[in-house]
């Protein structure tokens, strides 16, 4: 599929996220300190968008159940139970724009 933009820098300041939907999927876009990085929207216990959640570094927080994931890695940080990881993907900047490659 390529390169999908996400939006422009200005939309996505650091300790934000946002949510953009690319193809029929939702994706979770956030900017850690400069470093941009994108991984699904839908928690993996229960479905919630994480974009409604908590950032706090590079750590989401879901909003329902407070599952914590890596947003750079896609991986699961703490919950009581084990779930799956999120589905990680690359962004890349150029000039003013987010690009995630799908």
């Amino acid at each position: 599929m390529g390169k999908i933009i996400a939006g422009k820098t200005a939309d996505i300041p650091p300790g934000k996220m946002i949510k953009v939907s690319i193809d029929g999927r939702d994706i979770l876009v956030a900017n850690i300190d400069g470093e941009y990085c994108a991984t699904d929207d839908s928690c993996t216990h229960s479905g919630a968008s994480l974009s409604e959640g908590k950032l706090d570094g590079c750590v989401i927080t879901c909003g329902w159940h407070a599952a914590e994931f890596d947003c750079k890695t896609g991986k699961l940080v703490k919950f009581p139970a084990k779930i799956r990881d999120l589905t990680s993907y690359s962004v890349v900047v150029e000039s003013d724009n987010v690009f995630v490659e799908m």
